[in-house]
């Protein structure tokens, strides 16, 4: 069967997380995480992200999105974050509806914020004519398929700090910015000193599940209740920790990762080398955006289908995943090649 470039969503389970599925299904256990399983997750999260931090299971990223971000607001707050963000964007306003919060979408030229976005509402602290701007939400890689540098983090960061905002990672897609920037999970977050992360995995082999890490306990006291009343405790937990303990122990999320971005950098120069018009820049992430005529794109989209990113500016979007390969590319880039060279 033709792999789809779609998106990350469409992709199988890697067989590891199958098995550790399989093995929590021979015996009963004890529901809503009291179990072994998340046991040994929790403590896995502990050596790859500090000793200190809580982490909490979730069924899905929206509901992770909205969980992390409950536990560092108050319903007169805002929360600061790129236009493109999914929070802004992909959620159909479930943290505005769930929350009672605005959100402030920022333009951006690459997907990412700075502090020079942020100054300006440095005004409306204080002033209780206006929603009192509390988070700043960055993706890792962000919707454009960018990467944060450590260095960028770390000014948003102590910026974040100096001012009185917590920081919110959406990390769906963390561990491939790990993985282009050559660094650990904890490099991009308890060292730099983030407040709240939402680490996702079904993008990344897992067959559902997400997780909220939270790094000052303080923030974690009454999450359970948070996590409860936004429909979110599983009561067989085991199920979605136990995809956790070799994605971590085992480094999948590494090597899922790492397999994901070679292959879109792959996917880019064989583009670049057979239909070089058409793309918009080199990949850091597992993301490659084209342009194309709409018409082209129409047709091909037919056969094998992948999303439009922008209508107007007639750009599109190809994604990889985990479980492609080379072949899947030659043979997705000899389609597209056709394509363009028919029309």
């Amino acid at each position: 069967m033709l792999k789809s470039f779609a998106s990350d969503n469409n992709s199988g389970i890697h067989k590891c997380i199958l098995e550790s599925i399989n093995q929590c299904n021979t015996n009963d256990y004890i529901s809503y995480g009291s179990d072994p399983y998340t046991k040994e997750a929790e403590e896995l999260f502990r050596e790859v992200f500090g000793r200190e931090i809580e982490v909490f299971f979730m069924l899905t990223g929206t509901g992770a999105n909205i969980c992390a971000l409950q536990s560092i607001t108050d319903r007169f707050n805002a929360i600061i974050c790129p236009s493109t963000a999914h929070i802004n964007v992909d959620e159909c306003g479930a943290i505005e509806h769930s929350l009672g919060v605005k959100i402030i979408g920022i333009d951006t030229a690459n997907g990412k914020l700075n502090v020079s976005h942020i100054d300006k509402y440095l005004n409306f602290k204080g002033d209780q004519h206006h929603v009192q701007p509390k988070v700043i939400s960055i993706t890792q890689a962000t919707e454009l398929g960018t990467v944060y540098t450590i260095k960028e983090l770390e000014n948003i960061v102590s910026y974040a700090k100096l001012n009185g905002f917590k920081v919110h990672v959406d990390g769906s897609r963390l561990s491939n910015a790990a993985v282009y920037l050559n660094c650990s999970l904890k490099n991009l977050t308890s060292d730099i000193g983030i407040d709240v992360l939402s680490f996702g995995g079904t993008k990344n082999g897992m067959m559902l599940g997400e997780a909220v890490v939270i790094f000052d306990k303080n923030d974690a006291a009454n999450f359970r209740f948070i996590r409860k009343q936004n429909m979110q405790l599983v009561s067989k937990m085991r199920f979605i920790a136990a995809q956790f303990i070799p994605y971590l122990k085992e480094e999948l999320w590494y090597t899922n990762a790492k397999q994901a971005n070679e292959m879109a950098l792959l996917l880019y120069e064989k583009l670049k080398e057979n239909c070089g018009e058409i793309l918009m820049g080199k990949p850091e992430s597992n993301a490659v955006f084209v342009k194309l005529d709409k018409a082209i794109a129409e047709e091909m989209q037919k056969e094998r289908f992948f999303y439009s990113w922008d209508e107007e500016a007639k750009i599109y979007r190809f994604m990889t995943s985990f479980d492609m390969n080379k072949d899947d590319v030659e043979e997705f880039v000899g389609f597209c090649k056709q394509l363009t060279i028919d029309n």
